[in-house]
């Protein structure tokens, strides 16, 4: 989706606090921003003239509405700034960032997680900010009749050895597996997390990577079985708790709930002033306790655990 800038201003918005932090994420990324140390900007460059340019962004599906909405907000009050959003996944993102075709890439995963091998030099290059926190959710057909699954449970629905709900105590109903790409973010985290294994994919399942399609898959196909980022979530599909634990936003701050990932805006080298000024735009508590917050998403700043590009969780 892209986006038109308004040419209709707002207020005139003067300052912004920005939150800026550099350090390594226990990767290969020259610099990390999760949010940690505050500092004044404001919509100004260097010399004092209003901030111009454009920026392109690409990636995580999962993380496309809150950069979309942030983008508008950020556009009316800095006229002279015009802001694209497109998705295509984490893969795409972090590609066509590494490339330099995009000022952005958008991501779930850390960047040597997807760009390894002959592409590591390419992730060195890569600057990490993170801006929030995003849990995945396994979620059914509303039909489906169960309430929760185990994590053998997924494994098993996601390997093809259970195929119909009545096995986990649900339906007479076959299972659909609505999956995502392998160049997803979003089955990463799920694959890592939820699951602890890759998986092929079967055949007969579905592959969409688009967070709102699947959505849509799910909720009108019987049997149907995939996973959806929090912000996702309504009605129309029916979220399952993971071994007991509800996916909600307490259980993934209190780290009872395990299949999270930090939300990445990454940059090839250091952003120029207009990226850097949006970039620090999303850390302010504006938006942090604002647009973060209302679109299901979590401040990276609110979690009482952290985690590394290995995948190791401890305590802060």
């Amino acid at each position: 989706m892209q986006f038109r800038k308004s040419w209709i201003m707002a207020l005139a918005l003067t300052s912004v606090v920005a939150l800026s932090a550099c350090g390594n994420n226990g990767g290969n990324n020259a610099a990390t921003n999760n949010g940690g140390n505050a500092a004044a900007t404001n919509t100004q460059n260097s010399s004092g003239a209003e901030l111009s340019g454009s920026i392109l962004a690409s990636g995580s599906t999962a993380l496309q509405p809150l950069v979309e909405q942030v983008a508008e907000k950020f556009m009316d009050a800095n006229a002279g700034v015009d802001i694209q959003v497109q998705g295509g996944g984490s893969g795409t993102g972090l590609t066509q960032v590494a490339e330099k075709q995009v000022d952005i890439g958008n991501s779930d995963v850390f960047a040597e997680e997807k760009l390894k091998d002959a592409d590591a030099e390419k992730a060195a290059a890569l600057v990490d900010h993170q801006v929030a926190v995003v849990a995945i959710a396994a979620v059914s057909n509303p039909d489906a009749g169960v309430d929760t699954l185990t994590k053998q449970q997924l494994i098993d629905i996601f390997t093809g050895k259970i195929t119909n709900w009545s096995e986990v105590g649900g339906a007479d109903q076959a299972i659909q597996i609505i999956n995502r790409p392998a160049s997803s973010g979003t089955r990463a985290t799920f694959e890592s997390f939820a699951l602890g294994t890759k998986t092929e994919d079967l055949p007969g399942s579905i592959q969409e990577d688009s967070s709102g399609t699947v959505k849509k898959i799910i909720g009108e196909t019987p049997g149907a079985i995939g996973y959806l980022a929090l912000s996702y979530l309504d009605d129309s599909v029916k979220t399952l708790s993971y071994d007991g634990v509800e996916p909600s936003v307490d259980n993934v701050i209190a780290g009872k709930y395990p299949v999270w990932a930090y939300e990445h805006m990454y940059t090839n080298g250091e952003p120029n002033e207009t990226v850097k000024a949006f970039l620090d735009y999303f850390l302010t508590d504006e938006v942090q306790t604002g647009d973060v917050v209302e679109l299901g998403y979590i401040p990276a700043s609110q979690m009482q655990v952290s985690r590394d590009v290995a995948g190791t969780v401890t305590a802060k």
